[in-house]
């Protein structure tokens, strides 16, 4: 596989000068041995590639690739006594959303004695005075049970905004660090921020915490939400496989998100097995054909009388002409609906043989988006917040939290920028996928 060079490097607003408020704490092991918490060095770092052939073909180690360890530190850049923090949350809903506020106001509340900490309404849209949205105070009271709630206290929009006016608004409020919740598009204007910021020499920092489903996003192993997003994608899957067995030829179609990456789609039919065709955005496939979808779907219903058929949203997109597809408020390209374009092709292919079938469409999407994190996702989104506020208070900025490789790091955004993570065709993932369902080859050659 290629190693793309990658720029591990993590900007600083200076360097930090003030004691950390976090106590070294001593403790006994059950043996009687002595384990001391430690701050984490500037120096500890994780590999961005550690598999063999990498690390054979570097002269020395000191050549490696590494992100920076995320965790405390034993100095950092802001006085917690002064500092003003805000956070914001952009895009569509995702579960864990709350978990994280929650996370980032308790850690700075207890464990820096911050006291100036606020949310931004309506993401974007809450710096821009012409939309009036006030500030929200927040305190570990305020946020005590939100984490049982799906979507995000903050609420969120979709759009850009003048980079400009966003600045001015953390100027003119006195932020010192701003949280950052979102995905891909709330990245790239995170970049545009840092470098705006980066222009009129302010001493802000910005941290993000990347946010989106689909799991899309490089260099983040997995994002929060996709783990709930994938358990509930599985009740939509076996409610679709009860309703093929509940009737002749009875065929499921469950559409499910994954805009550019079919990782949802994949780890479900892994979680539960009951599905016979998966579609995803990496895998092309023909719909007509002797060995196109509905041939091998007639084929299917002949020998075992019922299908499940999952598809993720950007699947199948050349059946759709670019120029007929809408745009979101961020300027990004909807998909053609896969899910309704199946659901009236298999109607017509059986009535055109005169064969009668049972197909039953379930698109679960917004029920997914909106629902409570489960207990995987709360657990990471404790540590994603946690170690975010880390980052923040010691004057980093430009960079997102994650963990990959089973360790917390910091990345820079830049990295992350002008790529996304897709599900290779010949991962053992992709590879489970069509064992597990048995799924032929969708193409005429």
């Amino acid at each position: 596989m290629p190693y793309e060079p990658v720029d591990t490097r993590i900007p600083t607003l200076g360097v930090p000068k003030v004691d950390s408020p976090i106590p070294i704490e001593s403790m006994h092991t059950r043996h009687g041995q002595e384990v001391k918490t430690t701050f984490v060095e500037d120096r500890e770092g994780v590999l961005v590639y550690d598999t063999w052939d990498y690390l054979a073909q570097l002269q020395s180690l000191d050549e490696a690739l590494c992100f920076e360890m995320a965790g405390p530190r034993a100095k950092i850049y802001f006085d917690p006594s002064k500092v003003h923090c805000a956070i914001v949350t952009c895009g569509g809903l995702c579960p864990g959303t709350n978990d994280v506020i929650r996370a980032i106001v308790l850690e700075l509340h207890y464990l820096y004695g911050v006291r100036h900490i606020f949310g931004v309404r309506y993401g974007f849209q809450g710096f821009i005075p012409r939309y009036h949205h006030d500030l929200m105070k927040l305190t570990p009271e305020i946020v005590a049970n939100i984490h049982t709630f799906g979507g995000t206290i903050l609420s969120s929009s979709r759009g850009p905004q003048d980079v400009g006016e966003i600045v001015d608004a953390l100027e003119r409020l006195n932020i010192h660090v701003l949280f950052l919740i979102g995905g891909d598009g709330t990245l790239r204007a995170a970049d545009r921020i840092c470098d705006e910021i980066h222009q009129r020499q302010l001493q802000i920092s910005v941290v993000a915490i990347p946010k989106t489903i689909d799991n899309d996003i490089p260099f983040v192993y997995r994002s929060f939400g996709f783990d709930t997003a994938v358990e509930v994608a599985t009740d939509a899957i076996r409610a679709a496989h009860t309703e093929a067995l509940g009737a002749p030829n009875g065929v499921g179609l469950v559409k499910l998100m994954g805009r550019y990456s079919g990782f949802i789609a994949a780890n479900a039919t892994l979680a539960l097995r009951e599905v016979n065709f998966v579609l995803i955005p990496e895998s092309d496939f023909d719909i007509d054909g002797k060995h196109g979808l509905l041939a091998r779907l007639e084929s299917r219903l002949q020998e075992r009388d019922h299908a499940v058929i999952v598809v993720a949203e950007g699947a199948g997109q050349k059946y759709f002409k670019e120029e007929d597809l809408p745009r979101d408020p961020s300027g990004n390209i909807k998909p053609g609906d896969i899910g309704l374009y199946l659901q009236e092709r298999i109607k017509e292919y059986f009535q055109s043989k005169s064969k009668e079938i049972n197909l039953k469409y379930i698109d679960p999407s917004y029920l997914i988006r909106s629902m409570p994190a489960n207990y995987n996702d709360r657990i990471y989104c404790g540590f994603l917040g946690q170690n975010a506020v880390h980052a923040g208070m010691t004057g980093r900025t430009a960079m997102l939290v994650t963990r990959w490789h089973r360790h917390y790091v910091h990345v820079p955004i830049k990295a992350t920028m002008g790529q996304r993570k897709e599900l290779h065709l010949d991962s053992p993932l992709w590879r489970s996928v069509l064992e597990s369902t048995g799924q032929p080859p969708l193409i005429n050659h």
